[in-house]
């Protein structure tokens, strides 16, 4: 992705004439070019020459890529020590909302992802060309990002000299210009990106993290091409630490293998109801915004109809293998969360059940690996898989994928993460990871996501997740002081209006935030927190502050089932008696009818941990932990159960907000 469309100094930039410019703008521009666009250029180039008309030193950039969105901004000026952001809204008579938050949003980018901005000042300004005049109060937030400045086509110049820094200092344009760009889209953002044709190299970082996930694909990228070459059925499990972007490398690959072969029909697909519905709901709105922004007029069914070639429901593509016994026309099925899986108890219960197939005896990776194998040829399946991400009774792992090779299937090539073999949370017990050895199966390297993107401030926050989660506390200590203290705002409280004003204060510009509880946490339920209540996930990630149904109100709380694969920048986890510790380990228990009862069963008390570890590790820039103080006239809610929990976390060394 090109940086700039343009760029000059500002003497040049008045030297330079507009034909120019348009005509450089227009070059730069890969997309159909629209009349209206050239319009908007062409006006906001008169305005920024006699604006800038006073000015010298500085440096002007026009159509600046913001690649975690998938954007550009309009103009990015380097003056002095600040970087000033603007965003032209040609023709607008007001300051909206989302002209605020969308310049906000791109400084917040600089900010974060930028290296050569890390450390300068960053002024958002939003103008509104038409608008009335605006009296501007000018504050600088800690990390030297500017409030939004707004003003029309004749306050640029004034609000340029209100903001500057005045302290003598330059930046380097040379290194501003070169410094390294290391975005990290959430799943939507970069799912909207792939979605409008850009490269994972384009939307995520330059760094480790991006190259793990460029090395992941080539990897795949290759068992594919090699399985078509020698009319192979093969299998991929790939492995990452939670927010390594596992789902953002299964959508790249369905994009990739389309642009290479559209035949292939390759497809990504996800049991993770909410998860398929916000993604969709994500990419269909997008595309009917772009569409009237061009003064075009796309119907919202008509994009969803084109968003669910790109993203399908596993139950439908199973569904659909029911319906046929014909191969399906996919030779490429990318399998998200495929630890999710059920097994083959509460596969048959559900197709007897709900789908009216009495001789149905397979568990759901056997089904799906059967679907696939009906292939005469070729075909590659890609299972991304979560380590300790099984939730829900009837959830597999991936012990049940490996025991449909070892019964049947045996002319399949099975790659591997060599990850599997070394971490208890893929492969619990010994006999699972004896019957992997004993298969004619690959180990890759290349197979596993090591660095999380989605935790740009605190890539060891799944570590200290873990260790919290192990109640291992000198581990824990370790990593919180080592690795997430100066970088990762985390706070503790027992009250929850204060972590509800908490979460209000650390979130700016469109920045999301949302409370978050166990789907077992029922004694929350007094306080205002009823998990009961179902979320309509969609509405709770995607719709904005004035819904009272939307995270931004903080009155409907989302569980594990609705967050997983998903995540918010600021999250608020309350903690309830469910999960407790007593005498240094963790205590499991379920509510039933009037009372809480223990977890006695390994596996139900592994799906509580987990429902914790994804609770834990969905915040991308920081988190309060709410525990609530108890109630010693309700044997429902003792304080003891909460306290005990309270000074682990406080022994950990997690700030207290009273």
């Amino acid at each position: 992705m090109q940086r700039a469309y343009y760029q000059a100094s500002i003497t040049e930039f008045l030297c330079h004439d507009e034909h120019f410019i348009i005509g450089q703008l227009a070059l730069a521009h890969t997309h159909a070019l629209e009349e209206l666009q050239k319009d908007a250029w062409l006006r906001q180039i008169i305005i920024l020459k006699r604006e800038l008309q006073n000015f010298s030193g500085g440096y002007l950039l026009l159509e600046f890529a913001i690649p975690r969105m998938g954007k550009r901004a309009d103009a990015i000026l380097l003056l002095r020590e600040t970087v000033f952001v603007l965003e032209f809204k040609v023709g607008s008579t007001t300051y909206d909302q989302a002209g605020k938050d969308q310049v906000l949003d791109y400084a917040l980018d600089l900010k974060n992802f930028h290296a050569g901005s890390h450390h300068a000042r960053i002024c958002p300004v939003l103008i509104a060309t038409q608008a009335p005049a605006h009296h501007n109060a000018v504050y600088v937030s800690s990390d030297l990002v500017y409030d939004a400045q707004f003003g029309n086509e004749y306050q640029i110049a004034e609000l340029l000299r209100q903001s500057e820094a005045a302290t003598g200092s330059q930046l380097d344009v040379k290194t501003w210009l070169q410094a390294g760009y290391h975005p990290t889209p959430t799943i939507i953002e970069a799912a909207q990106a792939l979605y409008k044709g850009h490269q994972v190299a384009d939307i995520s970082r330059s760094d480790a993290g991006a190259e793990n996930l460029v090395v992941t694909g080539a990897c795949i990228a290759a068992i594919i091409e090699q399985s078509k070459q020698r009319s192979q059925k093969s299998i991929c499990f790939v492995t990452g630490v939670p927010g390594a972007g596992k789902t953002l490398a299964g959508l790249n690959i369905a994009t990739e293998r389309t642009k290479v072969d559209a035949q292939e029909h390759a497809v990504f697909l996800s049991g993770n109801g909410p998860l398929v519905d916000v993604l969709r709901e994500a990419l269909a709105r997008d595309s009917v915004q772009e569409a009237r922004q061009w003064g075009r007029r796309l119907d919202k069914k008509q994009a969803l109809s084109e968003v669910r070639s790109f993203i399908q429901n596993i139950h439908h593509f199973r569904d659909e293998a029911l319906r046929t016994s014909a191969p399906p026309i996919e030779k490429v099925t990318v399998f998200d969360e495929a630890q999710r899986a059920w097994t083959a108890q509460q596969a048959t219960k559900f197709m007897q059940q709900k789908r009216g197939q009495a001789d149905f005896a397979m568990s759901e990776p056997e089904f799906l690996v059967s679907v696939m194998d009906r292939h005469t040829d070729w075909c590659t399946i890609v299972c991304l898989i979560g380590g300790g991400q099984e939730i829900n009774t009837g959830e597999a792992g991936l012990s049940e994928w490996l025991r449909a090779f070892q019964e049947q299937f045996q002319a399949w090539h099975i790659y591997y993460s060599r990850r599997i073999q070394t971490d208890k949370n893929y492969l619990p017990d010994s006999a699972s990871l004896t019957a992997l050895q004993a298969l004619n199966a690959k180990p890759l390297d290349a197979l596993h996501l090591a660095v999380s993107v989605r935790f740009f401030r605190a890539e060891k926050l799944a570590a200290f997740v873990q260790a919290v989660l192990d109640a291992d506390k000198a581990e824990a200590q370790h990593l919180y002081e080592t690795c997430l203290r100066d970088v990762y705002p985390l706070r503790l409280t027992r009250q929850l209006a204060t972590a509800k004003s908490w979460l209000q204060q650390q979130a700016r510009g469109s920045e999301r935030y949302g409370l978050v509880a166990s789907s077992g946490a029922h004694r929350l339920k007094p306080l205002g927190l009823n998990i009961k209540h179902k979320v309509d996930a969609s509405v709770w990630f995607l719709n904005g502050r004035e819904d009272v149904r939307s995270s931004y109100y903080l009155e409907d709380v989302a569980t594990e089932f609705d967050i997983q694969g998903l995540e918010l920048d600021w999250v608020g986890v309350a903690w309830d008696a469910d999960l407790w510790l007593h005498q240094d380990q963790w205590e499991f228990r379920k509510f039933k009818g009037t009372k809480w009862q223990n977890c006695n069963s390994p596996e139900s008390r592994r799906y509580l941990l987990n429902a914790y570890r994804v609770l834990l590790t969905r915040a991308r820039q920081g988190m309060i932990l709410f525990v609530p103080e108890g109630n010693a006239a309700d044997p429902t809610r003792l304080p003891v159960w909460y306290d005990s929990t309270y000074r682990f976390l406080l022994d950990i060394g997690i700030i207290e907000i009273l």
